[in-house]
């Protein structure tokens, strides 16, 4: 299941905070906030989705996330390779690093990372 983009945005919020009261989160926005009737229903659709739950301390709700942002961005990326990609993750590199514009030294960084994995299997 995947979460829409406020909710992406809200989740990002609650991963940075690990836990949070309403007050919390609507604090964490940047200026213009969203009402907090917005905030609570994605909640309650964040809820519900099986990303958030939440612990009630007498008439409050303590949110925090079911799921870590590192498996949600996993998720996200392998279905990129998937849909866009032909399932081939080198047509993903190949494309990565031609069309994102790194420099010499980020792609010195990635071609250690690549070497790192390479010797360790």
């Amino acid at each position: 299941m995947q979460l829409s983009k406020s909710e992406e945005e809200l989740m990002n919020i609650l991963w940075k905070l690990k836990k949070a009261f309403m007050k919390d989160l609507l604090d964490a926005y940047p200026e213009p906030k969203p009402a907090t009737t917005t905030v609570a229903t994605l909640l309650k659709r964040m809820t519900d989705k099986g990303f958030v739950a939440y612990k009630s301390l007498g008439r409050s709700r303590e949110y925090h996330p079911l799921v870590k942002k590192k498996d949600y961005f996993s998720k996200h990326v392998n279905g990129l390779i998937k849909n866009f990609f032909n399932d081939s993750p080198g047509q993903f590199a190949s494309f990565f690093t031609q069309e994102t514009n790194l420099s010499k030294e980020e792609l010195q960084e990635l071609k250690a990372l690549i070497d790192s994995e390479i010797k360790k299997k």
